[in-house]
């Protein structure tokens, strides 16, 4: 091996160097840098909690830890910088040989994962790879992990069965599959289960990425890292022919997680990955101006209008805003809260729980008397930190708060049985009964079973106590089992990025975290089939109700909390507009559902809500129609919430890859700005920042 070594360096010694040049020296440096990229694997954060012999230590043995740190942090530094000295020479190799001469076309791109291995746990397997850097001569490695711009080659013949890839233990936002391998999917309940699927269409020649929905490649850039956050996949919502089918039923959504998930990504400078991109909760993330109610009576009011649609002139939107009552100051009922936090040691850094102390700290400042507070620890502090306490001792609640400290093994106890049994404890006629559980994404509170704790959780919903999730931190982050429990407690999911977000969820929008004025609010819509030809709900995929569900008051759905808004779009195809996608069936149309002699032929649609008021079993109902009063002539005619609405859905589209309403990034923020308004808190101006990170940063 090291003569062979010896003789290529040999060879290399007597060719001549090439004449200096820019695109090859960046290429050179590229390459290198690339290497060192590899070396540095390891650093890609793992959960300390239910993963390796050495989280559990850290965990269980602090102080220990303390120093195992210390001297980890030595070696590896030393390693580092060994490895570094290793890589750097690959540069100049790539420099100064052939490989790489002016004039040859350039590598289209560096292709890290064509291996087998690349099916294994990224973790190990970049470590192997960074192993074979130190172990391989330059040139070799030069040879192997730069792609030429060469055809792809032709896939293999399809098997007869195909073979389910067995899914690795944390879902990464950006795993590599080659052509032939079959995607795993997540049920919305969280359970994995390999789905065998098509093989995947060859990639584009010298192109990294992803194979997602429906099997379509989908190229990566160096800013999507590979994370351990878990999301639940899901389809996006198809176009829908209204003669065949016109209602559309769901469920309201008032949960913001995915908004400042997505943000904290694009602030860091990677992209999130698209199952990440829930469409209504980043819609639902702002406050609308829409006209209030001015009674507890009438729990929301309804806003509808039409206008045209940003990225696509011939169809429309159909804008469906609602606002919840806000209690006036003193109107709100008492609230009995119980906060169930996880003190694993996956918890021990500064977003998750410090920053989880200060976000509690901000919402006990909005309590005070008439209010308690319990708190309940699980894994490392497990047990009842505070017995129900009033929220005027302030100084007793803090202290309590100040003593968690993260740490300690993975076995935890009955915690979330433990804060139910203090909630309902403390319950004493009406009121706020809530438990608020704040995890980094560890949900070993007692029950081990994914279905038996959201079996639990619907049985203690009965009981009157709901149950809201906060989550904090990045890498093993379980977003699956938050909005599950979330929507099984009827509470919210949101997701706590900054001590800034933490103000907006418990401080801003307290009344409704805390307040529900309306439970089980559902929606269905009925499109005119002699108006409208086709329509597609924007986002609420997780969220969707079948038709008989509307009237069924045994069906749970979303609640609405003390001034919240909830939004919804659907886009609308007229009919003879010309964007129609369906073409005519050539043996005629099946015929439309007869109108009533009391319903106007040219209304375009009509909107039903049905709801329940707190405490009550049986909803109620509200219909309005939509008739051609409620239809703008131009998107510049609509209000600046409508437009700062579609400007958002648009963005969402374009993030995720819609295969519908995609806009150029520019053509966004252009609309985006324009509807800024007077944006009390600065929360548009941020999100047209956003949009400009996100055309940096780019995605093909």
């Amino acid at each position: 091996m090291t003569d062979r070594i010896d003789e290529k360096l040999a060879l290399l010694k007597r060719r001549d160097i090439p004449a200096p040049d820019a695109a090859t020296r960046r290429e050179a440096i590229n390459a290198a840098m690339t290497a060192f990229d590899i070396s540095q694997a390891d650093k890609v954060r793992k959960a300390a909690q239910g993963g390796g012999l050495i989280g559990r230590l850290r965990s269980i043995l602090p102080d220990f830890a303390r120093n195992w740190t210390m001297d980890t942090r030595t070696a590896f530094g030393l390693s580092t910088a060994a490895v570094a000295l290793v890589m750097l020479p690959l540069g100049w190799q790539l420099y100064s040989t052939t490989a790489l001469q002016p004039g040859r076309p350039l590598p289209a791109a560096i292709e890290i994962a064509a291996r087998p291995e690349a099916a294994q746990a990224p973790v190990e397997m970049a470590s192997r790879q960074a192993d074979a850097v130190v172990s391989q001569s330059m040139q070799e490695r030069a040879e192997e992990i730069i792609v030429k711009a060469e055809p792809a080659p032709s896939p293999p013949p399809a098997a007869s069965a195909p073979t389910a890839i067995a899914p690795a233990p944390q879902r990464t936002g950006g795993v590599r599959l080659s052509a032939g391998e079959t995607m795993t999917k997540r049920s919305a309940d969280g359970m994995s289960a390999a789905m065998p699927q098509a093989a995947a269409p060859a990639s584009p020649a010298s192109q990294v990425g992803v194979y997602g929905e429906q099997n379509r490649f989908r190229p990566i850039t160096p800013f999507e890292p590979m994370t351990g956050d878990s999301f639940a996949p899901f389809t996006e919502s198809g176009l829908v022919r209204t003669n065949q089918q016109p209602v559309s039923t769901f469920s309201v959504d008032v949960d913001t997680s995915s908004y400042s998930y997505m943000r904290r990504a694009l602030t860091e400078g990677w992209l999130p990955a698209p199952e990440a991109i829930r469409l209504e909760e980043l819609i639902n993330y702002f406050p609308y101006d829409y006209p209030a109610p001015v009674s507890a009576e009438e729990p929301f009011s309804t806003s509808i209008s039409v206008y045209p649609s940003p990225w696509n002139s011939r169809t429309q939107i159909l804008h469906v805003g609602i606002k919840g009552y806000a209690p006036l100051a003193g109107e709100r009922q008492p609230a009995n809260l119980t906060f169930l936090i996880d003190t694993s040691g996956s918890m021990d850094a500064p977003d998750r729980l410090p920053l989880l102390k200060r976000a509690f700290a901000l919402l006990l400042d909005q309590l005070g008397e008439g209010d308690t507070i319990a708190i309940v620890a699980y894994a490392g502090s497990a047990g009842v930190v505070l017995e129900p306490t009033s929220a005027d001792d302030k100084a007793t609640i803090l202290a309590a708060l100040d003593r968690l400290s993260a740490g300690g093994s993975t076995a935890g106890s009955a915690g979330i049985e433990l804060a139910y049994r203090l909630a309902e404890r403390n319950a004493d006629g009406p009121g706020i009964d809530r438990v608020i559980l704040a995890t980094d994404g560890d949900f070993n509170v007692g029950i081990d079973d994914p279905e038996a704790l959201k079996s639990f959780i619907r049985t203690k919903r009965a009981s009157g106590v709901s149950l809201s999730v906060l989550g904090f931190g990045q890498g093993n982050l379980d977003d699956t089992t938050m909005q599950a429990l979330a929507q099984n407690g009827n509470g919210n999911a949101a997701y706590i990025d900054s001590l800034r977000e933490a103000q907006k969820v418990l401080v801003e929008q307290v009344g409704g975290t805390l307040q529900t004025i309306a439970s089980d609010v559902k929606v269905q819509v009925e499109f005119n089939p002699a108006q409208i030809a086709e329509y597609r709900l924007i986002g609420y995929e997780t969220r969707a109700l079948e038709r008989e569900d509307f009237n069924d008051d045994r069906v749970d759905a979303g609640d609405i909390g003390a001034g919240h808004t909830v939004t919804a779009l659907y886009e609308i195809t007229p009919v003879g507009s010309g964007a129609e996608r369906f073409d005519a069936l050539r043996y005629g149309e099946r015929p439309a559902a007869p109108v009533a002699a009391t319903e106007p032929s040219d209304e375009l649609a009509f909107v039903k809500l049905r709801y329940k008021q707190p405490g009550e079993a049986e909803s109620r109902l509200i219909e309005i129609p939509v008739g051609p009063s409620s239809v703008l002539d131009s998107l510049d005619a609509a209000s600046p919430d409508m437009r700062f609405a579609a400007a958002v859905a648009a963005f969402g589209q374009t993030l995720r890859g819609s295969d519908f309403g995609t806009m150029d990034y520019a053509a966004i923020e252009a609309l985006a700005r324009g509807a800024r308004g007077a944006d009390e808190g600065g929360y548009r101006a941020e999100f047209i920042a956003l949009v400009g990170l996100a055309r940096t940063l780019g995605r093909p």
